[in-house]
């Protein structure tokens, strides 16, 4: 590759140059703010409802004896003023979930041992089909994961903001946990990322066909769900929120923000823990595409490789092309940074976590291949639920 222009000829280099400081540009001004991070939950909506609304927490759990205590702990611990109740669905646990949870000894509180899922479906997802069938005809509906705690207020502020603004899904990104030095490397990058495929701002617009949710907290109108065709319209999805999200936008206006009350209890580990979790779901985003992979793997390339390598072994404007495109990439991820209280020199270091995660892209890719897409506590569910 030539990296200096000669007698006016423009060179891969320059190009390559060229382009990528204009995708970050765009991406910096165009992409509806999205590294911004101005999509927060609010304090406590000042407008409270007349009548609280009945609610039903629905958590499923597999294996889950380390964090249920903390996770249902925190949903019993809710401040709602209305009337409230939580199922939680065991889905073929081995470790004595259940056990932890029924010693918690609250009559609010319904453990449900939950059967095997039927061809077609995903396990969380028909554990949670059989919390919603226990549920009755709640109002609302909080879908929430065995491994996330919430703050007292959270249910709360949930359903006021859900009354205020008529809305028929409401989200909120737990803030992730960020402990270990692989976790301070790529957790916040995996949000950054995440917001980049789907900016908030658009996803809460109503007239803006893109859609998403975070799975860890949901709050959804039961009668909405129940126009969509119910949870089994999304019942073979690996990335079940965000087709979650998807199915109710096309009933009325969702909203997804990104919250400190709600919070991940499970340890991610370490470079090989991370790496799993993304593989579980990183070629299911590409609808098992290998052309969509290939897409993906040269657009990361030049978004993320090119600047660093033309700001470092370029010449002239060639490597003020890559350094003022690796300066932008550093900047646009300080907001996120800052939410986590990470330091900002991880921003010079997106280049080498953007290699990282397209590496856990090919391996997703390979392990579906392998027929061991979608692998989640014993359960290859890609293959099954996809094919």
């Amino acid at each position: 590759m030539v990296f200096r222009a000669g007698d006016g000829a423009v060179t891969i280099g320059a190009m390559l140059g060229v382009l990528a400081l204009g995708l970050w540009l765009y991406l910096v001004v165009g992409r509806d703010g999205f590294w911004l991070v101005r999509e927060r939950d609010s304090p406590l909506h000042p407008t409270m409802p007349e009548h609280w609304p009945a609610v039903v927490a629905i958590v499923p759990a597999r294996d889950e004896a380390a964090v249920i205590a903390r996770a249902i702990g925190s949903l019993l611990a809710q401040d709602y003023p209305g009337l409230y109740r939580i199922v939680l669905v065991d889905d073929g646990s081995r470790d004595g979930t259940t056990a932890i949870a029924r010693s918690l000894g609250d009559d609010r509180l319904d453990v449900l041992t939950g059967s095997s899922p039927p061809p077609g479906w995903t396990g969380k997802l028909w554990a949670v089909s059989q919390g919603i069938e226990r549920a009755g005809d709640a109002e609302y509906l909080w879908l929430t994961d065995a491994d996330i705690e919430h703050a007292p207020e959270t249910l709360r502020g949930l359903v006021a903001d859900a009354r205020a603004a008529g809305l028929v899904l409401t989200s909120r990104m737990a803030k992730l946990r960020c402990d270990s030095m692989a976790e301070r490397a790529l957790i916040p990058a995996f949000v950054f990322f995440f917001q980049m495929l789907y900016p908030f701002a658009r996803v809460n617009q109503p007239g803006d066909r893109l859609a998403a949710a975070a799975g860890g907290c949901m709050l959804v109108a039961a009668p909405a769900l129940r126009a969509a065709g119910g949870i089994g319209a999304i019942r073979g999805a690996i990335i079940d929120d965000c087709a979650f999200g998807a199915l109710l936008k096309r009933q009325g206006p969702i909203r997804l923000a990104l919250t400190r009350r709600s919070t991940s209890i499970r340890p991610y580990g370490g470079w090989r823990e991370i790496g799993a979790m993304i593989a579980r779901s990183a070629y299911a985003q590409l609808h098992y595409s290998p052309w969509l992979l290939a897409g993906t793997l040269a657009g990361m390339a030049l978004l993320y490789a090119v600047p660093p390598v033309l700001a470092l072994f370029g010449q002239g404007t060639v490597r003020i092309a890559g350094i003022a495109a690796w300066l932008l990439m550093a900047l646009s991820f300080q907001p996120m940074l800052r939410f986590y209280r990470r330091s900002p020199l991880w921003g010079v270091a997106l280049p080498g976590i953007a290699a990282f995660y397209a590496g856990c892209t090919v391996g997703s890719a390979v392990r579906f291949w392998q027929g061991k897409g979608g692998m989640w506590k014993g359960r290859a569910q890609a293959w099954q639920a996809e094919r």
